[in-house]
């Protein structure tokens, strides 16, 4: 009887199987310049889960300059957790954009 040699691609051990990880999927890049803003003023005032559709549109909707300056105001006046709030208070005091 011939036993063939073990090949090294196969694990010494149980444990490294569990110790490779699969590599991460590669994230899109977003695909328009309000899609980034929305998502640095998600990360920025801590935007809960079920408020992030709102900050997409808000974003889509408005002009860069004035999301931005509204960003800018709820760092500076708005104080606490849920700076959110006031963003949302700020953006909606301005009507939409003609398009």
């Amino acid at each position: 009887m011939v036993t063939q040699p073990i090949s090294k691609t196969e694990p010494e051990q149980i444990g490294d199987i569990f110790k490779k990880k699969p590599p991460e999927p590669a994230k899109k890049p977003p695909a328009f310049q309000w899609q980034d803003l929305a998502l640095r003023i998600i990360d920025e005032l801590h935007i809960p889960s079920f408020k992030r559709n709102s900050v997409f549109k808000a974003c889509k909707e408005h002009d860069k300059y004035f999301i931005e300056k509204c960003v800018a105001d709820t760092k500076e006046l708005a104080k606490g957790d849920e700076k959110w709030k006031y963003f949302f208070k700020l953006v909606a005091e301005k009507p939409k954009n003609k398009q």
